[in-house]
């Protein structure tokens, strides 16, 4: 998908509007039409002079700061009123509505994760647990967030590197990050519960099958639930229900699986096996293997089969 997309405030196009030359982004279809993204901007300096005008869209623009932000440093202004901005600690969260007409300055350096959630995307999960949608969210500035500050710092070691843009990963992300918001800033007090029984046995068949040519998370959630006749968000709720995991995750293990049956019944160099078994390169599957077997491939290779 084009990171300079014109119709949403993420990635090179939200880099503009804060005047910066580039942007690290992951974007994915959520829902299919409209696009979650993940955009982390970073300044030594600050704006140069005011951001610019983002244009009105169905959409919440949550943002955590990598960094503090001293106190007189950031003004912002909402619908061209002047909001009073605290000092933010590492890891505060600010919660705009892009309808809202957000513009700043900032005149210190700065270090932000900016998450772009498309209001259908948050409307269907909120249909998917039998609630009309929410027509406002909660504005926030310097929330101190756990949740969403977890998130962030789970997945900031792999901003800028090529696993962190795997559609499985971005979707099961959005729908995480779009139920907390839901319920935190929709104004519930928690989200409905909602009877999920599980997939029904051929679902089960269809969706494994459909996650094990893919090995590599190469596919959007919204096409495996296509393929069960479900939504995304009761897909995911319904994968977990039968499985114990996320489909990512099971995806995941899947890899490990096969990547141990390859380092057994063949010579092939572990940067091989890490390619067959649906992983990026070697570095990755050896973080992934050891965060999920406690040890190196190279290790567990060498202590079954002596090679």
């Amino acid at each position: 998908m084009d990171q300079s997309d014109p119709n949403g405030a993420f990635g090179e196009t939200l880099a503009r509007y804060y005047h910066q030359s580039e942007s690290k982004t992951a974007v994915t279809s959520w829902p299919e039409q409209r696009t979650f993204a993940i955009t982390r901007l970073h300044s030594e300096v600050g704006l140069p002079e005011v951001s610019q005008p983002i244009p009105e869209e169905a959409a919440l623009h949550v943002s955590i700061a990598i960094k503090p932000v001293p106190l007189r440093s950031y003004e912002l202004y909402i619908d061209g009123r002047q909001i009073k901005v605290p000092f933010i600690p590492a890891y505060r969260t600010s919660i705009l509505d892009l309808e809202s007409h957000p513009i700043c300055t900032v005149d210190c350096g700065f270090d932000y994760v900016h998450y772009h959630v498309p209001r259908e995307g948050l409307d269907e999960i909120a249909r998917d647990h039998k609630i009309k949608p929410v027509g406002t969210y909660k504005f926030g500035i310097c929330e101190d967030d756990l949740v969403i500050a977890q998130l962030t710092k789970n997945i900031l070691p792999h901003v800028g590197s090529a696993e962190w843009t795997s559609p499985l990963a971005l979707d099961q992300f959005s729908l995480t990050l779009g139920a907390h918001l839901l319920q935190t800033y929709g104004g519930l007090v928690r989200l409905p519960e909602v009877s999920t029984r599980g997939l029904a046995p051929w679902q089960q068949r269809r969706a494994t099958e459909v996650l094990c040519e893919h090995l590599n998370g190469g596919i959007l959630l919204s096409r495996v639930a296509r393929e069960c006749g479900m939504s995304v968000s009761h897909f995911a709720r319904s994968f977990k229900a039968s499985f114990g995991v996320s489909a990512h995750r099971w995806l995941v293990q899947r890899r490990i699986e096969r990547a141990k049956d390859l380092m057994l019944a063949t010579q092939s160099p572990l940067s091989d096996i890490a390619l067959e078994a649906g992983f990026l390169d070697q570095a990755s599957f050896n973080r992934t293997f050891r965060q999920f077997v406690g040890i190196t491939p190279g290790r567990w290779r060498r202590d079954l089969t002596g090679r």
